[in-house]
């Protein structure tokens, strides 16, 4: 009963999709019959893409609004962010561990100085 329920879902949803995969396939076609006249084939050819284009856009757009992650409370210190960023994204988090360790190697300098305000900070914080 429940095989057959999934079934009937998944055939509904593929009839929807070949219905609107149809649909676009005539609206292009009909944009491309409007416009050939007019602007050639090459013309009508490149408007009906670049309103698909546009169209793929604004969906890109939305899907991207939608799918925001929430907003960090402005508490959180930089610790708490730097390893929620390297949870999030452990190739880039690698790189730059790699980068900071290229530079500690070639300018031992920049990296004392760097501490120092860093911890000079911290000091200035705890008063």
């Amino acid at each position: 009963m429940i095989v057959k329920k999934v079934v009937l879902v998944l055939l509904a949803a593929s009839a929807a999709a070949s219905a609107a995969a149809v649909a676009v396939v005539a609206v292009a076609f009909a944009l491309y019959a409007l416009w050939q006249p007019a602007l050639g084939a090459a013309g009508a050819a490149a408007a009906v893409a670049g309103v698909a284009a546009l169209f793929m856009g604004v969906g890109a757009l939305i899907a991207a609004l939608a799918a925001r992650p929430p907003k960090r409370r402005e508490s959180e210190g930089f610790a708490v962010r730097a390893m929620d960023f390297a949870r999030e994204r452990p190739v880039v988090a690698v790189a730059v561990a790699a980068a900071a360790g290229l530079i500690a190697a070639r300018n031992p300098k920049m990296i004392t100085t760097a501490l120092t305000a860093f911890l000079a900070g911290k000091a200035a914080d705890k008063s």
